[in-house]
């Protein structure tokens, strides 16, 4: 019996059946998804999907490797391909360590902030800047809910001293050209009693990394 014929749309001009796209997971922080959103829209990368993990995670680093891991068991059956949107993120390695172990590429960085004012720039930054606070577009939008109230500075706004005193700055690094929430970042400052300095770093190291992948 002969073989059937193929459907002509599956073919390429070479009357080969074309490669299929291979399909990548980007597993990602909540902090991060308007924006990596924001950059598969752009671009479109429509071989690209995303899932996100709880941003507040954030708030106890030792969490976050586990919760990695146990999505990558989840996602890793239905993906050619799954690369992390994490930074160290505080880890101490353990997510570059769990990566090693599962065959997985991530973001280089010690943390968003420094990805998105761009590795190299932040590291030569980091010696004048040590007592500078740092907030994204993310943090800025959630800040009561990030920085605010998990501090118990909602009910006891006396500790501000004791978390803040060594600060003497707080740097809103902006991913977009929003008025808006400039102001909200000054007002944060304000709260903290913190000098204020905007920094448009746009997408940084991200937008270059995920080009990449």
């Amino acid at each position: 019996m002969s073989e059937p014929l193929p459907d002509p749309d599956s073919l390429t001009r070479d009357g080969l059946a074309p490669a299929r796209s291979a399909r990548v997971l980007l597993l990602a922080c909540g902090a991060l998804a308007r924006e990596i959103l924001d950059l598969i829209a752009v671009n479109g990368w429509n071989h690209l999907d995303l899932a996100c993990l709880p941003a507040i995670l954030h708030n106890h680093p030792d969490r976050i490797p586990k919760a990695v891991e146990e999505a990558i068991a989840n996602h890793r059956p239905h993906y050619d391909k799954i690369f992390l949107v994490y930074a160290d993120c505080g880890t101490g390695g353990q997510l570059r360590a769990l990566c090693n172990r599962l065959g997985v590429d991530m973001v280089e960085g010690p943390h968003c902030y420094s990805f998105f004012e761009g590795n190299a720039a932040f590291a030569a930054r980091s010696e004048d800047e040590f007592t500078a606070f740092y907030l994204t577009d993310f943090l800025v939008r959630q800040f009561d809910a990030f920085v605010w109230t998990p501090l118990g500075l909602d009910r006891h706004p006396e500790l501000r001293d004791m978390y803040f005193g060594h600060y003497t700055k707080l740097v809103y690094q902006a991913q977009t050209d929003a008025p808006a929430l400039t102001e909200k970042a000054r007002a944060c400052a304000d709260r903290l009693g913190l000098a204020f300095e905007r920094r448009f770093t746009g997408y940084g190291d991200l937008a270059e990394t995920l080009r990449r992948v």
